[in-house]
This record gives structure tokens, C-alpha cells and sequence, in this order.
């Protein structure tokens, strides 16, 4: 750590200790001699004010007392990809290898059979062969001298720079320029300054399929901007960056087939319109972003929608969706064969866990895994029927009846069950005894009369007894 600041310090990330900030400020701060960073922690109890230092504001913060001034030798302000590589594999010729005694060397705590220098050379060789490369939690903050990277690590496909010191998509594209076959790229956990105006298309990512942009501050417009130079992109992630309104994406993102925009609020259920024509979307996870309710409009009743037309798998745990209406409506997506749904306030209407999921089942036609459980022939028919079975009544007198001239249901009911027509059609409109009220689920009404008669003795009046149906069986033997 130096005694002075980097050239370009102002907005660098920086840790210090354990904990990780965004330079702010760099200078004086009088009355007190020499140079000062003034830094915005990300954990803002690790901080003492605003920026402000006896009524002079050097720099602002989020927080009202997420800043403090450290001296620059307190920073680290992190080191390039390559030295961060050779440390993690323990490679690094400059610092890590350290001459043992006479007939070994050690690699960081490794101490290994000195063979001569080749050793080093072997070493360096294979990492030139990684192609799956994590430097996690490393301080990577820039990418280092030009083409260094592409000479040492030239077989390179996936990168996992996750919670590291990088500031800039300009470093990140640094890094992956060096790198001809990327495929996988994670920068979650970066405080990233993307671009804010269309970026020139070149063909550093042209091979990328899977990108992690979690909890980096990246906006849906900066999203957008970016896209263009990601043509082959097929999974986007994008959890934890509050994101709350999206745009249509026009002649981008049109290789997507997962987005996962997880833990972002979302300023309503519409947002979905926007991002509903992207041709080739398989997978999206909407976990935790806040939506109340869904709704295709261009969709009537029994009807499939326009939007999302190849999507497969939903996610929507622990949202806010509370109507029933929204599960109808999902029956309109007409690729959809997998729901993950739980911690719904629509799922609290219904104490019982196996009704719950029967209602789920019977909505949604096509669906074959619900909360990761397959969904087998039998209990789809099952639940459609029972279905069909419960609301028979609520058809009868919204209007239903079994002579198809005079079927003529309401279009409130239609609205509360749009998938009842088609349960009739598939099995046939219940019958009037199915509809004949329930008893109660009680002791008494679970009794079997069993009558026992003596055929030595007919004259002798037959003995009924009443029994449990657990409990019969037990009974009989004594009785016999």
C-alpha cells in the first residue's frame, strides 16, 4: 500500500482491511497536513459521517454516515488479473516463489522437490491450459500490461471475477479482450461504473453465453447499452441491483434464454410487457421482485398469449401476488411446463398443502413440474377432476347447465375459472350426484353399519353395530 494515492484515484474501489469502499475525494483536509482519501463504505456502519468535516463537505454519500478520511497507505487499491491468477494458483514467480534450501522450492506454503528452474516453467505451462479460472475475492482492479493475459492463459472460457475492485466496464472489457474464447463471465459484487451512451459494437464478447451482473448498480438502460456487443449471450443475471423499470429490448438480448432479475423491485407486473417478445426466452426468475399481480391482456378467455412464446420455466417466489387470477392467467403462456410459486399471499387462502396444489394443477394445462415436483398423468387427472368436481355448483348457478344449448355461464365465473369449459369438454360436465354436498370429514359420518345375523336362529333379530372403517377389520376377528 503506498503513501500516496494512485494516478486516477477518484472513484477507484479500494478495501481496506476486510471492507470494501468507493474513493470519493482525494486531498487535503485542513487543518491536518497531507493527503486524504475520503471513502463511501459499503457497509455504512463501518463509516463516522456524510463527507462532511467540521461544516465543509468534501464528498457525499448515500448514507448519512456511510464516509470516512483514511490515509492512502490504509487502501489497497488492488492488483491486475494476471498477478491475481498466479496467486490464487500459487504461481506467482515474483512474489510467491522463494528459494527453500538447496534441493527445494516453495510455492507460497507448498514446499515442493527443487528440480531447477524448469519446475517454474512447467507450472507456468499449466496454467496456460486452465480454462475455468476463479479469483474471487482476489482485489483484481485492473487488467495489467497489454496482451500479458492472452500470452500466459491463452485457453481461458470461464472467468469468475466476482467481489473483486473493479470500477469500470471499461476494465472488464480490458480483461475479456485478452481472452479469444470466453463463454462465462461473472463480475457480480463489483461496483461497476457502466456506460452511459452506445458503446462501439467489437467482437470482445462475441463468444459469451453466460453473464453474471449481480449486485454491480447496473441500471436496465445500461443493460441495454451494452447488449449490442453481447450476440451470443443466452443467461443474464441480474439479482440485486435495483432495478425497478425495464425497456423493450429492440434487435438485442434476442439469443436470451434464462434472465433472472431476482431481488430487484419492480415497479409493477406490467414491466413483464416489456420484455415479453424476446423470441427465444426459456427461463425467467422473478424471485422476490415486489409484482402483486400478472396479466397477459392480449389473451381472452381459454385463449393462449402472444408474449413470452417460448417460455418453459417461471419463477415467482416470494412476491406479492394475492389473486388467484394471476395463476389463471399464466395458463395463457403456451410453453410453460415448469412454476416455482412459493410464499405467495394466494397461497394462503387454501390451509391444505395437497388442495393447493390440485387448484395449481387444475389451472394451468400444460404444466408438468410445479415447486420442482413432476406433476405425473394421475394426479394431473385427478386434480382436474376433483376440480371440475368442486365448482360444479358455483357453474350450475353462474349458468352452466348439460344441455350445451342452454350452457350459457357468466363471464364472472368464466373469469374465476377460465379453464371449467375445457375440464367439461375433457371429461364431461359433472353429473348431478358428484354435486350433491359433502359431509363433513368427522368420526360420525366415517362409521360403517355392520349388520350380523345368526342363520341357525332366523327368527332371532339381526345386531347392528357401528364401526370406524380403521377399526373394522379388528372387530370382525373378535367377533368371530
Amino acid at each position: 500500500m503506498a503513501a500516496s494515492p494512485p494516478s486516477g484515484a477518484l472513484g477507484r474501489r479500494v478495501l481496506c482491511g476486510t471492507e470494501y469502499a468507493t474513493v470519493r475525494y482525494v486531498g487535503c483536509v485542513p487543518p491536518t497536513a497531507g493527503i486524504w482519501l475520503g471513502v463511501e463504505w459499503d457497509n455504512p456502519q463501518r463509516g463516522k459521517h456524510d463527507g462532511t468535516y467540521e461544516g465543509t463537505q468534501y464528498f457525499k454519500c448515500t448514507h448519512p454516515k456511510g464516509g470516512s478520511f483514511i490515509r492512502p497507505n490504509k487502501a489497497n487499491f488492488g492488483v491486475d488479473f494476471l498477478t491475481a491468477v498466479k496467486d490464487r494458483y500459487g504461481l506467482n514467480d515474483e512474489q510467491d516463489v522463494q528459494h527453500g534450501t538447496e534441493n527445494t522450492l516453495v510455492f507460497g506454503k507448498k514446499t515442493v522437490e527443487f528440480v531447477g528452474m524448469d519446475s517454474v516453467a512447467e507450472q507456468q505451462s499449466r496454467l496456460n491450459q486452465l480454462v475455468d479460472i476463479s479469483v474471487r475475492e482476489c482485489a483484481v482492479s485492473h487488467a495489467g500490461e497489454t496482451e500479458e493475459i492472452s500470452r500466459t492463459c491463452a485457453n481461458i472460457r470461464h472467468i469468475n471475477l466476482s467481489k473483486n475492485l473493479v470500477s469500470s466496464w471499461e476494465t472488464v472489457t480490458a480483461i475479456a479482450s485478452q481472452v479469444q474464447n470466453l463463454e462465462t463471465l461473472n463480475i457480480s459484487e463489483n461496483k461497476i461504473k457502466f456506460p452511459s451512451t452506445s458503446t462501439s459494437v467489437s467482437g470482445v464478447f462475441s463468444k459469451l453465453r453466460i453473464l453474471a451482473l449481480n449486485q454491480t448498480e447496473v441500471t436496465w438502460t445500461e443493460v441495454l447499452l451494452c447488449a449490442p456487443g453481447w450476440p451470443a449471450l443466452e443467461e443474464l443475471y441480474l439479482t440485486s441491483n435495483n432495478i425497478a423499470v425495464l425497456e423493450r429490448p429492440d434487435n438485442v438480448l434476442q439469443t436470451l434464454k434464462l434472465l433472472d432479475l431476482s431481488d430487484n423491485q419492480l415497479l409493477d407486473g406490467n414491466q413483464l410487457h416489456l420484455i415479453a417478445h424476446l423470441p427465444r426466452l426459456e427461463q425467467l426468475i422473478l424471485r422476490n421482485t415486489g409484482i402483486s399481480s400478472i396479466h397477459f391482456p392480449d389473451a381472452g378467455f381459454g385463449c393462449k398469449t402472444k408474449m413470452f412464446p417460448a417460455l418453459k420455466r417461471l419463477t415467482i417466489n416470494d412476491n406479492k401476488i394475492s389473486q388467484w387470477s394471476s395463476i389463471n392467467e399464466l395458463d395463457k403462456l403456451p410453453s410453460l411446463r415448469s412454476l416455482q410459486c412459493h410464499n405467495n399471499p394466494f397461497m394462503d387462502t387454501e390451509k391444505n398443502p395437497e388442495t393447493l396444489r390440485q387448484l395449481i394443477i387444475a389451472k394451468i394445462s400444460q404444466l408438468e413440474v410445479l415447486n420442482k415436483s413432476e406433476i405425473l398423468p394421475a394426479e394431473r387427472k385427478g386434480a382436474e377432476l376433483d376440480y371440475r368436481k368442486i365448482f360444479g355448483n358455483d357453474w350450475l348457478a353462474a349458468g352452466g347447465n348439460w344441455n350445451p344449448e342452454k350452457n350459457k355461464p357468466s363471464e364472472e365465473f368464466l373469469a374465476a375459472h377460465p379453464r371449467y369449459p375445457s375440464l367439461c369438454l375433457k371429461y364431461g360436465a359433472p353429473e348431478e350426484g358428484e354435486l350433491k354436498g359433502q359431509q363433513p370429514l368427522t368420526l360420525k359420518n366415517q362409521l360403517l353399519t355392520l349388520t350380523i345375523k345368526c342363520p341357525e336362529k332366523p327368527e332371532q333379530k339381526p345386531v347392528e353395530k357401528k364401526l370406524p372403517v380403521p377399526v373394522m377389520r379388528l372387530e370382525w376377528k373378535i367377533l368371530f
